[in-house]
């Protein structure tokens, strides 16, 4: 057998010629093991080689591409930790300064004389010129600077451009002439083959096949998803027998007449999608995407109480301690007082409590179980499973919620729910296996939240307005991107901050620090004292996105504010504005970027959490959409969901002809094994 014959894209990058232990581990660290990793190590961007310009003709603004040699370096430390290093390069017909920021290894890399090409931003302030932005390659004495179209990957200290080039080309020569697309779909589209296309892409020969090659192989992303997603709900569908509940019963009529408010118009669609899912024979999958405060928990309530009148028990699960306890509060209040039993499982249940919740729901004495990923737990076994409802879904994976589903001797039905708002196109393409179902209407009589952008020198007026709002019986959020401070990032983090508010202005109020890195029971601590009122501020981190209700909460001040998705801002955004007095948004930013603050006023603008969705997917792109941390599916590589929509639409309409076909089956499961790996198992290893 040949080198090459014995070599596969599944084998270990070090199998390529002058890839060694060390280049290896540099290569992990882009998350690039295999031929297949690399092969799907797309370019970030390109750069045309064919056309340079002179230092003298850049204008101000634009992109620019050059070629010089390096005078000098500097480094520069205006403040603190802070770093700027500028180099100063020219090319014969003028000098540019090319400037990065807090990258002090850069100086080692650039000998005085050296030749380089450099990209970036133009800069130009009277003569002096700067380029921002900046990449640049060293170019060896004698090789040629003008030609080709130049791929330029995310790369590392360690792993040059040349590197990755190198290895790139390498591992083209192992790919297979196999095509996941199906012959008729490729000669109606006019797609280019699969081989040629990931070559092109890599290393287009020109623009016009560089777009076919892009165009080609972002359609194959989203078809597979689609696929793999579409045969995970055939499959889901066709295991086991599902529930056919009866109408509506005397159970859902008592929790609608209770209700103190009227079922807004989104709220009544919603409910009606789930009665028919539920009524019929073909298990429910179904998403219920609803913005912040928009009413879910309700609708999940009768969702219950359809379940439990026709015999059979409900299950709900939380992604947090803190958020299942509020629910657990919330279906008591709703349910004892018609007879319901309700009972709550989480990690700090006591094992003799612990051990009688699991016999009673064993026995079917329990009608409803509220908790947190202790209920995927073996020991926990229903009598009669009838409904699973998981809430915040974009915390789990698509595995926990399916361990929930196969604790029943038929198929339960499933209602997943999430206040992260996502376009529709979008909730397609990650929650393809379900069915959608959305809430945009807030009930009537909320305030909506002010939202202002201010700059670093508001902080004292911050601050006394926060003093204020506490005065009157109010408490606040102070949020920080980071826990501690950082010698990379200059921003301002958790644990520094509260030193400074609780030994300075805020040191006669109550103060509490919540962060990621805090053990679990400590995490709750904090948290119950501040839904109590025992603290008035709290200074957190993220994690105080989801599951936390404190309606005395009025305040939210997020600090670095320019570095959060307009997604999560929002969301951050919907921890305040839940009671009755007027909530008030405060984004603070250091950033003088256009791009940057004009992003933080449409926080300003609106507090439509959809709107502010498709804002966000436009300005930041929709790579890591199928994160398995957040969705259980794997991150997209090429396509973009804002600027593919049309592409996304073809797809998915291509793959519910194509998953009715056996023969499409097999080279579907074979390139979502090799490229996704665990994140389709349930199918692949069917």
């Amino acid at each position: 057998m040949n080198r090459k014959e014995s070599i596969q894209l599944s084998s270990s990058v070090q199998k390529l010629k002058g890839i060694g232990p060390a280049k290896a581990k540099g290569l992990a660290s882009l998350g690039l093991f295999t031929l297949q990793d690399i092969v799907q190590y797309y370019p970030k961007r390109y750069e045309d080689r064919s056309s340079y310009q002179t230092i003298a003709e850049l204008v101000n603004d634009e992109i620019a591409l050059v070629c010089g040699r390096i005078l000098r370096v500097d480094e520069i430390r205006p403040r603190g930790r802070m770093c700027i290093t500028k180099a100063y390069m020219s090319d014969g017909t003028g000098e540019v300064v090319l400037t990065w920021f807090n990258q002090r290894y850069l100086k080692g890399k650039l000998p005085i004389g050296q030749r380089i090409i450099a990209s970036g931003k133009v800069k130009r302030t009277g003569r002096r010129v700067e380029l921002h932005r900046v990449s640049f390659e060293a170019i060896e004495e004698g090789a040629p600077v003008k030609g080709e179209i130049m791929p330029i990957y995310g790369g590392s200290e360690s792993i040059t451009q040349k590197v990755l080039r190198d290895i790139v080309r390498q591992a083209l020569a192992y790919i297979d002439d196999t095509d996941v697309i199906p012959p008729a779909i490729r000669m109606a589209e006019g797609f280019i083959p699969q081989r040629e296309a990931i070559k092109q892409i890599h290393f287009p020969s020109n623009i016009n096949v560089l777009q076919k090659a892009r165009n080609r192989l972002a359609f194959e992303e989203l078809y597979l998803i689609q696929c793999g997603l579409l045969l995970l709900k055939q499959q889901t569908k066709s295991q086991k027998h599902g529930i056919k509940h009866g109408p509506n019963g005397t159970l859902v009529k008592a929790l609608l007449d209770a209700l103190p408010f009227t079922l807004t118009n989104d709220q009544i669609a919603s409910f009606k999608d789930i009665q028919y899912d539920m009524e019929d024979r073909i298990p429910m999958q179904r998403l219920l995407q609803g913005d912040v405060g928009s009413g879910k928990t309700i609708i999940a309530a009768l969702a219950l109480a359809k379940t439990i009148e026709n015999g059979y028990q409900g299950v709900m699960m939380a992604p947090t301690e803190i958020l299942a306890q509020q629910h657990y509060q919330t279906m008591t209040e709703l349910f004892a007082p018609h007879g319901v039993r309700v009972a709550m499982l989480s990690g700090k249940v006591a094992v003799k409590k612990r051990r009688e919740i699991l016999e009673e729901l064993a026995n079917g004495n329990i009608d409803l179980l509220v908790g947190t990923h202790a209920l995927i737990q073996p020991t926990v076994a229903f009598d009669a499973l009838g409904l699973v409802i998981t809430d915040e879904q974009h915390r789990f994976g698509v595995h926990q919620r399916a361990m929930l589903q196969e604790k029943s001797d038929w198929m339960p039905d499933v209602l997943v729910m999430t206040a992260t708002p996502i376009p529709r196109t979008m909730a397609l393409t990650i929650y393809g296996d379900l069915d959608v179902s959305q809430i945009k209407e807030l009930p009537p009589g909320r305030k909506p939240i002010r939202t202002f952008v201010r700059g670093e020198e508001s902080r004292a007026k911050i601050y006394d307005f926060i003093i204020k709002q506490i005065q009157e019986g109010r408490q606040a959020y102070i949020v920080c991107p980071l826990i501690e401070e950082s010698e990379k990032i200059d921003v301002q983090s958790a644990t520094a901050l509260y030193e400074e508010l609780v030994s300075g202005i805020f040191s006669n109020i109550p103060c509490g620090l919540l962060h990621g890195r805090m053990k679990s029971d400590e995490k709750d601590a904090v948290m119950q004292e501040f839904v109590s009122g025992k603290l008035s501020v709290l200074i957190a981190t993220t994690v105080i996105e989801v599951g936390i209700n404190v309606p005395n909460a009025t305040i939210m001040v997020v600090e670095g504010a320019e570095r959060f998705g307009l997604s999560q801002l929002h969301q951050l955004r919907g921890r305040i504005g839940r009671g009755s007095h007027q909530s008030y948004c405060v984004l603070v930013s250091k950033s003088r970027s256009d791009d940057a603050l004009e992003r933080l006023r449409a926080m300003e603008r609106t507090t439509d959490g959809f709107e502010l969705a498709e804002i966000d997917l436009e300005l930041r792109g929709s790579g890591q959409l199928f994160g398995t941390r957040q969705h259980g599916l794997p991150d997209l590589k090429i396509a973009n969901i804002f600027r593919d929509v049309a592409l996304l639409i073809k797809a998915r309409e291509y793959a519910q002809i194509a998953v009715k076909e056996p023969q499409n089956h097999q080279p579907v499961y074979h390139a979502l094994q090799e490229r996704y790996g665990s994140a389709f198992e349930r199918i692949t290893n069917n």
